[in-house]
């Protein structure tokens, strides 16, 4: 069938450098994107996200595929697996929450999902390194056609046109504890109900310092100041976990949906807190 004389032929472009593709999404700007999993755009639609007609494909640039620790601090490249990401952070150690947010995400998606495809996700909540990397004070490493650049992670995603090259972590010390917990929607794909994250420095059985991020509860993944604030200087203990669960629930906008409204999600969060703060004790 012949093509109509004005149709649109969609892009992809395979990209031999970064900075090709960063020269390549500039160009494209509102109208193209960088891909490497590729599990969103299936998963676009779903949530109303404007899919986009021209990719760039940067799954095979090795520049962005490397994991690289440093004590309490990590850079990972754009285009490591959640597996890969499991497998490369250390479970015991003070990056453990990363490696337990990666594994939450079901395996068959985990092989192919990215780090900047959860960076990216645009109004998907339930991402679930997003939670992690937050309390990790996460750094997004940019390119663009003319520089390299870096923001917060809490400032959302890069505006188009831009490749993100990685993301920098850090925990406070080498003796931080982190954890990651979930409550899973099996009728949604296995993705995450709700979700937290913790990252905490301890004073022997207290909590001297505390980051605490929720995942798939507003719109938006982020860090909860009030939650934070009722575990600092708190015994471990499921005391401390009610009061922090309590105090996020009392600022949360929670947003709910069919497979799991938001009256069950507040319900969820004492358990999830209790969890991750058990595991951080033990």
């Amino acid at each position: 069938m012949a093509r109509a004389k004005d149709a649109y032929v969609p892009e992809l472009i395979h990209p031999s450098s970064v900075d090709e593709a960063a020269a390549e999404l500039a160009r494209l700007g509102e109208d193209g994107e960088a891909i490497a999993g590729a599990t969103w755009i299936m998963l676009g639609p779903l949530y109303k996200r404007p899919t986009k007609m021209n990719f760039v494909a940067v799954g095979d640039l090795s520049e962005l595929k490397g994991v690289s620790i440093d004590g309490a601090s990590a850079t990972i490249g754009a285009s490591v697996t959640h597996t890969q990401l499991a497998e490369a952070i250390d479970s015991a150690g003070p990056l453990a929450v990363l490696a337990e947010a990666a594994v939450g995400t079901p395996r068959g998606i985990g092989n192919v999902a990215t780090l900047a495809g959860n960076v990216c996700v645009g109004p998907y909540p339930a991402a679930d390194l997003v939670p992690a990397l937050l309390v990790l004070d996460g750094q997004i490493e940019l390119r663009t056609r003319d520089a390299a650049s870096s923001r917060p992670l809490a400032e959302g995603p890069p505006a188009a046109g831009s490749l993100i090259t990685g993301v920098r972590v850090s925990a406070p010390s080498t003796q931080s504890r982190s954890a990651y917990e979930r409550s899973t929607v099996r009728a949604s794909g296995e993705e995450a109900g709700a979700s937290v994250a913790l990252c905490v420095e301890l004073d022997g059985n207290k909590v001297a310092e505390a980051r605490v991020a929720f995942g798939a509860l507003e719109e938006r993944s982020r860090r909860c100041a009030e939650a934070e604030a009722a575990l600092t200087d708190a015994a471990l203990g499921e005391d401390a976990a009610v009061a922090a669960a309590e105090a996020a629930a009392a600022v949360l906008d929670i947003v709910g949906g069919p497979d799991a409204p938001a009256s069950y999600k507040s319900r969820v969060l004492p358990g999830l807190m209790k969890r991750a703060l058990a595991r951080i004790g033990g």
